[in-house]
């Protein structure tokens, strides 16, 4: 069971996979956005190249719960996936504060700020899925 996240932003998608058993997520890939279409075909090669069950966008809120414009904006592009090249279930999971954990963990081990700009968002997709990872796989044991 494959899950793949995106971490959609106005300039950047940061991308991440899980692993076959669904248990831990790898980052793939930043795509660097320039319109509809060739954000399309972009996310159509990788769909195709990890046939994943689910995707996960992460889902930007305000402090107080609430979706604002960029929360729109990744609804938009969810929509678009699922009308344009994705027939499969799309899951909206909170992402607050992934990309100030990112930026942290990076800072911490000394990366360069040109390194953390290009790959704060595939790790915010990381933590994203690992989030939703974890709950699904802690779900399972309750059960």
């Amino acid at each position: 069971m494959r899950i793949l996240a995106m971490d959609v932003g106005d300039r950047r998608i940061g991308m991440a996979v899980s692993d076959p058993m669904g248990w831990t997520a790898q980052g793939i890939e930043t795509l660097e956005r320039k319109n509809n279409k060739h954000d399309m075909e972009q996310m159509n090669k990788i769909i195709h190249r990890y046939n994943p069950e689910k995707i996960v966008l992460g889902l930007p809120r305000n402090m107080n719960g609430t979706i604002g414009p960029q929360g729109q904006k990744v609804k938009e592009f969810g929509e678009l996936l699922k009308s344009e090249i994705y027939k499969g279930e799309i899951i909206y999971w909170d992402e607050r504060l992934t990309s100030v954990m990112a930026n942290r963990i990076m800072l911490d081990a000394d990366i360069s700020r040109a390194k953390r700009k290009k790959n704060v968002d595939m790790m915010a997709a990381v933590f994203i899925l690992q989030s939703y990872l974890d709950f699904i796989n802690n779900q399972k044991e309750g059960e």
